[in-house]
């Protein structure tokens, strides 16, 4: 009699893990989103700065610095105390990051909306990861793809939004994006 509890059990389990894997690929996919929307409105940002390229390089020093150099670091602490309380709080770097885009009056503010992107996205990326193993059931690959999946999408579609909506509607229009980086925060 036991045999048709566990079988729902497990079928239960299983759904519950899916679920998880499919929640942090669909928060992979806004993270990314918002990280290739500033990288896709670099020209916009140089006619509206008069950036010369070293500047709009800088950006990219910047932002890459942070969500990259960062990564292991906020890896190594979540390794030994996971933190998954994290996720929402990178993805709240990256929204605050892309506010303060949408409004900067120059260019260093531009690079400070730049840096918190990336930080946002260092934070993210070390603890969505264990969390998409967490929730793999033993199936590491499928929970990496899965996974992956949702950032390479973001990526992709990011620069979609950009020319659709920033390019011909301005820098201040990057604020109706925030509400991916709210979504994502509550699907965290």
């Amino acid at each position: 009699m036991s045999a048709p509890t566990e079988a729902v059990s497990e079928r239960d389990a299983q759904a519950t893990v899916l679920a998880v894997l499919l929640g942090v690929s669909l928060s992979h996919f806004l993270n990314d989103t918002l990280q290739s929307l500033l990288m896709s409105i670099y020209p916009m940002l140089k006619d509206n700065f008069s950036l010369t390229y070293g500047q709009v390089g800088l950006i990219t020093f910047v932002f890459l610095c942070t969500a990259s150099l960062l990564q292991p670091v906020v890896g190594i602490v979540t390794d030994k105390r996971p933190m998954p309380y994290s996720l929402p709080v990178g993805m709240g770097a990256s929204l605050c990051g892309l506010v303060l885009l949408a409004y900067a009056p120059n260019f260093p503010v531009v690079l400070l909306s730049a840096g918190l992107i990336g930080l946002g996205s260092s934070i993210f990326h070390p603890e969505a990861s264990r969390v998409a193993r967490a929730a793999s059931g033993g199936r590491f690959g499928f929970a990496q793809s899965v996974f992956q999946v949702g950032g390479n999408a973001g990526g992709a579609v990011g620069p979609l939004l950009a020319a659709a909506v920033v390019a011909p509607l301005g820098q201040q229009s990057l604020i109706w994006f925030s509400a991916l980086a709210l979504l994502g925060v509550v699907v965290l």
